[in-house]
């Protein structure tokens, strides 16, 4: 159990990409805080096996919805739905991403615009259709995945790279446009964590050693590392803090 936020209580929070990985622990860690919580994920199988483990756990059970994020108009009506039939969002996590790898010869216009439409587009139509409810709510807090991944200037992957760049200048726009209303915006931004699939596809021996060399601390960061993050942002705790992007990378930058 993480520290209590008791104003989390009873918050209706929605969190995109929350069926694994650093979301799935940030589904867990809002739930241990009885918070109610509403995620899109496009893996059905993953998802449920996360409400299965808040059931066993006896946490709050998170209300999954599946849902491909490139398509805008069915991701809007989930939202819709949810403040129709529960109320306004009073916490948005943007997290959903991929950081598939590529070469720049292998870059089509087509692959280009569909790597902007899974990391960054729908951060901007989310926090669009959340908005108008968080008003008349008077308030409400957005919270960005970004990525260390530009920051360090990681190739192999530069449409994933230029699209979490975006995220902070999103989070920047958005703090600034949205602060009079008592919305605060922020962006934490995770180093490499050892996600299930990051072991599985890039961690090696010598991967390891190059990372715990670069970092400050000398142990591998987790999902829960994020998820702790998120959760101190999205609290009272740090009412006066928006338009700032908080790293997370055990001191390599």
């Amino acid at each position: 159990m993480t520290v209590k936020y008791y104003d989390l209580k009873n918050k209706k929070v929605f969190i995109t990409g929350g069926g694994s990985g650093i979301g799935a622990s940030i589904v867990k860690h809002f739930c241990e805080q009885e918070s109610e919580v509403f995620f899109v994920d496009l893996n059905e199988e993953a998802s449920n096996q996360l409400i299965a483990e808040c059931k066993k756990k006896k946490i709050s059970v998170p209300s999954f919805f599946k849902c491909n994020l490139i398509n805008i108009k069915d991701l809007q009506n989930i939202i819709s739905k949810i403040i129709s039939n529960y109320g306004p969002i009073d916490i948005l996590i943007n997290n959903a991403a991929n950081d598939e790898r590529h070469k720049i010869d292998d870059v089509t216009v087509e692959y280009w615009d569909e790597r902007m439409a899974v990391n960054l587009r729908h951060f901007f139509f989310t926090v669009q259709s959340v908005k108008k409810s968080m008003i008349k709510n008077g308030g409400g807090v957005i919270v960005n995945i970004g990525s260390s991944s530009w920051m360090v200037g990681q190739g192999g992957m530069v449409a994933y790279t230029t699209a979490k760049s975006g995220v902070v200048g999103l989070t920047r726009s958005f703090a600034r446009d949205l602060g009079e209303y008592n919305i605060r915006v922020n962006s934490v931004v995770p180093g490499w964590i050892m996600t299930e699939r990051q072991v599985k596809k890039w961690l090696t021996p010598e991967s390891e050693k190059e990372l715990l060399k670069s970092q400050c601390l000398k142990r591998k960061l987790v999902p829960a590392d994020i998820a702790r993050a998120v959760l101190f942002f999205s609290s009272g705790e740090s009412s006066g803090c928006t338009n700032q992007s908080y790293i997370v990378d055990g001191g390599r930058i």
